[in-house]
């Protein structure tokens, strides 16, 4: 489940793409394929719930951790965007997971 707290995300799901604002939230079901990006110019933020729980460690493993909650994501040059693409790519079958294209 995704809440979009701040920001406009894009959402593509059983091949359809939404753009969801501040506010919204969308259920997806587990192992559905799916993907989501900020299109926009401004920083976003959202709350994902995973269950049944697992998925999360996935991203603590290939992300930063931030100081706080309302702190934005690190500035990634395109080197480490590439290096983190990588790594992601590496951890995903550790979590059962299919990272889709862009």
């Amino acid at each position: 489940m995704f809440t979009v707290l701040e920001g406009e995300v894009e959402f593509t799901f059983r091949g359809e793409t939404v753009v969801a604002k501040s506010g919204t939230t969308l259920n997806i079901p587990a192992n559905a394929p799916h993907r989501f990006k900020n299109g926009a110019a401004t920083p976003a933020r959202l709350l994902c719930v995973c269950s049944p729980a697992g998925q999360e460690e996935f991203f603590l493993e290939i992300g930063k951790v931030v100081e706080r909650r309302t702190s934005l994501a690190p500035h990634l040059s395109a080197e480490e965007q590439r290096s983190f693409i990588e790594k992601a790519k590496a951890l995903a079958p550790k979590y059962r997971t299919e990272l889709l294209g862009p």
